[in-house]
């Protein structure tokens, strides 16, 4: 009796290895200068902070320095940015001194904001940056104005507006994408999806966690992005800028980040386990990621990158050390900048 064949059982696809952008050396040196900066000044930061020498709030932006250090290497001179109250990083990834920045996280004349912002109202519109926010959201319509000046002013820049996960779900969001795609805005939205906001979890706040397809009933387009890794950053912000640069319309990014401390600096997290944070640090650092990166392919040795974060550490110190000596403000500073002198017709 003949036998039936069975038959041939199809075998499993095997996922293809995602391919890491392709970077240069300098490039990776760069980066890797860059985030180690941003790192190393937000450590000095809450040290400072615990030891009483930074008073108000302080958020820190440990774990995510891939996203701004990624998306400032795409832009050029006459961008904007704009940024939420989580915002040292931002100020120094658009070339802002570390030592006026520090010097204003300690109220110093000499900050850049004359000691009045504090941490979360860094400003210097010569380098494009237009704050620091603290205002759950309010960087979203702000930055939708900046790209509205932008276009009016018929300039090729563009605005780079960044919130968090928990401003996704404010309504002057929804308002100021409605406007951006209405008259074809040059600004990129970029949501730092860091996964807790100020503590819940995005997936007991958000009913829709897909946060890259919230502009899409407004027709913005969106991508979803590896923030912790900066050749990803940064290829998928070299795609967005070029849409949005040519007259396109906005377009939003979510970055899937990771905040390696509390929300601010009274924050413990008690809201997530140590393991997930050590596992966080320990597979997903982007600084790690880019050392591990120069060390394999042979573009610089152990040695070198001793030498350059010698040198990262020096430049902070020499921050702190400013920010510590700086001058207090007059008393008369309080009565500046509340009201215009002269009123232009």
């Amino acid at each position: 009796m003949a036998t039936r064949k069975k038959p041939a059982t199809k075998q499993a696809r095997k996922k293809p290895a995602a391919k890491t952008p392709k970077a240069g050396k300098d490039d990776l040196l760069r980066f890797y200068r860059e985030m180690l900066k941003i790192r190393r000044f937000e450590e000095k930061a809450g040290q400072m902070y615990g030891q009483g020498l930074i008073g108000g709030f302080c958020h820190l932006y440990i774990g995510q320095e891939a996203v701004v250090v990624g998306v400032q290497d795409c832009l050029e001179e006459g961008d904007a940015v704009i940024t939420t109250y989580r915002d040292h990083g931002h100020a120094l990834a658009t070339g802002m001194d570390p030592k006026v920045v520090m010097a204003e996280l300690t109220g110093r004349r000499d900050g850049i904001s004359k000691g009045k912002g504090g941490s979360m109202h860094m400003f210097q519109t010569d380098k494009g940056f237009y704050g620091g926010h603290g205002i759950v959201g309010a960087s979203v319509p702000i930055g939708t104005g900046i790209a509205f000046a932008l276009k009016y002013n018929k300039t090729r820049n563009i605005c780079v507006t960044y919130f968090g996960d928990g401003a996704a779900n404010q309504g002057q969001v929804f308002e100021a994408f409605n406007m951006a795609r209405l008259w074809e805005l040059p600004v990129i939205f970029i949501i730092e999806n860091n996964r807790y906001a100020m503590g819940t979890s995005v997936n007991r706040s958000t009913g829709s966690r897909e946060l890259w397809k919230r502009g899409a009933s407004f027709n913005i387009p969106g991508k979803r992005v590896e923030g912790m890794n900066v050749l990803e950053v940064r290829e998928a912000a070299a795609e967005a800028v070029k849409y949005v640069r040519s007259g396109k319309g906005p377009l939003l990014l979510e970055m899937c980040t990771y905040r390696f401390r509390g929300h601010s600096m009274s924050d413990p997290a008690l809201y997530r386990s140590k393991e997930e944070v050590q596992h966080m640090k320990a597979e997903h650092d982007p600084i790690d990621q880019v050392k591990r990166l120069l060390l394999d392919k042979k573009m610089a040795t152990e040695d070198g990158l001793k030498e350059i974060a010698k040198e990262v550490k020096d430049e902070i110190t020499a921050a702190a050390e400013f920010a510590t000596t700086s001058p207090e403000p007059d008393a008369e500073e309080l009565y500046r900048d509340i009201y215009a002198d002269e009123v232009q017709a």
